[in-house]
């Protein structure tokens, strides 16, 4: 809430695209019990849980039930995301059992969050990508995948350099205000 409200450049990866959602729902759809099914058994279906258990997963046997591994995400033309890949279709690793609630996604859209980046699976209901407009927040990306997995010391994921790149933006106009 803070990192958005106070415009600090951000980006949530894996649990944090899902605080977002949650932080969203709560302080911005006035949703003041939307949580995570992670972590709160007795949420409202498709009010307050916000983050859901995926589908096709067994809460019984935990074992082998993650969604792993590199998939594709389709981006959003016009988004920060697809300008910092600097294509449309994009392969990233994923580490997850739990997801946005897909239920919630038109009310969020409404109020100003945007999910730009969406799986190409048959189901398209996966939302891998969500992002506030730059009208509204410098940088405020988050991914439900991985991209500290294909980050390296000289080329970094393009979701981090432009973390990073606005950071150096915001530093910089704050040091020429102060001069």
């Amino acid at each position: 809430q803070y990192l958005r409200e106070n415009k600090v450049p951000f980006l949530g990866i894996c649990l944090g695209m899902q605080a977002t959602v949650i932080e969203y729902c709560r302080n911005v759809l006035g949703i003041k019990k939307a949580h995570s099914a992670e972590f709160v058994d007795d949420l409202v279906k498709d009010e307050e849980d916000a983050v859901i258990f995926m589908p096709e997963g067994d809460r019984t046997r935990l074992g082998g039930t993650m969604r792993l591994g590199a998939r594709e995400t389709e981006l959003l033309e016009g988004s920060i995301a697809r300008r910092m890949y600097g294509t449309e279709k994009v392969m990233e690793r994923h580490r997850h059992r739990y997801e946005v609630n897909p239920a919630l996604v038109s009310r969020l859209e409404s109020a100003g969050l945007q999910f730009v980046g969406r799986n190409t699976d048959e189901s398209g209901q996966r939302m891998e990508v969500c992002e506030l407009s730059e009208s509204t927040h410098p940088y405020f990306v988050a991914s439900q995948y991985h991209p500290e997995f294909t980050s390296r010391p000289e080329l970094p994921n393009p979701l981090f350099l432009g973390l990073l790149e606005t950071c150096k933006k915001t530093i910089s106009s704050k040091a020429t205000v102060a001069n």
